[in-house]
């Protein structure tokens, strides 16, 4: 008698703990990206989603991140942690990046700001209701319209073309939606000379195109640095971590600065990234000296 062939089914994955990531409860505040050091998580369409099985270890650090208690830990049927897939993850586009939020500074607001609770709609920091009195201005500040310091057009990250003859040996602005509208002189302490893209970490689509284009931008369209600009909240931290996995993947090296700006327009932290070759020069920045503090 034949014997019968049994089909190929594959090996059978393991049995083992994974994180879950409940989309309903989960409105996209980034916090628990930072704290998986394997980079398993990352923001995706405006939620938290974990981007490889083989990434995540299982041990759950990301778990008391989480505001909304969107994740949890199940036991499911998984391929297994890789620690090799891991490090190419990482090496190749989700580079450790500094904490933001931890080296913030204690800072007074300038203007105390009042919380309303009953208009909260999540328990994202990004997301808090709160207001504040107005800022009089000093009497000795010029009272004539400021002009314009932006020199192009147009200034969405997914609308830009690398190689658009603006970025050619240009100093690349890469700032968040919303740090123009918390900083009163954005135009003159930020954007004069340099050329601009704007982009939002938490809410932007498809931003998996945002790396290839960065990267673009340096090798073929010639920028000579990149300044990221972002606001205090957790989830804008995506931003800067895109810019270094674009300054470590790029053929030509760049430096990489930062800035930390709080919601009432206050720089609370800058720095100096280094050009992804491991040159790191602490306490320095490519700011104007008036803006950078911590």
């Amino acid at each position: 008698m034949r014997s019968a062939m049994l089909p190929d089914w594959g090996e059978l994955m393991p049995v083992r703990e994974l994180i879950r990531i409940d989309e309903e409860k989960c409105d996209g505040c980034g916090q628990c990206v930072p704290a998986c050091a394997e980079g398993a998580i990352a923001i995706i369409d405006g939620k938290a989603r974990l981007v490889g099985e083989v990434y995540c270890d299982g041990m759950g650090a990301c778990l008391g991140h989480c505001p909304l208690g969107a994740i949890t830990i199940e036991r499911v049927e998984a391929a297994a942690f890789d620690e090799a897939a891991v490090a190419r993850h990482l090496a190749a586009g989700r580079p450790p990046s500094p904490r933001v939020a931890p080296m913030l500074p204690a800072v007074q607001p300038v203007v105390a700001p009042i919380v309303h609770p009953q208009a909260q709609t999540g328990g994202c920091p990004g997301s808090r209701t709160m207001s504040w009195a107005d800022v009089v201005p000093a009497a000795s500040e010029a009272s004539a319209p400021r002009p314009s310091e932006l020199r192009q057009w147009p200034v969405q990250l997914h609308l830009l073309p690398p190689t658009a003859p603006y970025f050619h040996d240009a100093e690349l602005l890469l700032a968040a939606d919303c740090v123009a509208f918390a900083v009163g002189d954005f135009h003159r302490d930020f954007l004069a000379g340099r050329a601009l893209a704007i982009a939002c970490p938490k809410l932007d689509s498809h931003q998996e195109v945002y790396l290839e284009k960065l990267v673009a931008m340096i090798d073929a369209g010639g920028v000579r640095g990149v300044t990221v600009a972002i606001m205090q909240v957790p989830c804008c931290s995506g931003l800067l971590k895109l810019a270094q996995a674009a300054v470590a993947r790029a053929s030509r090296p760049v430096p990489l600065s930062y800035v930390v700006v709080g919601v009432q327009g206050e720089t609370l932290a800058s720095g100096d990234l280094g050009d992804g070759t491991g040159d790191r020069r602490p306490g320095t920045s490519s700011l104007p000296a008036s803006r950078v503090e911590g």
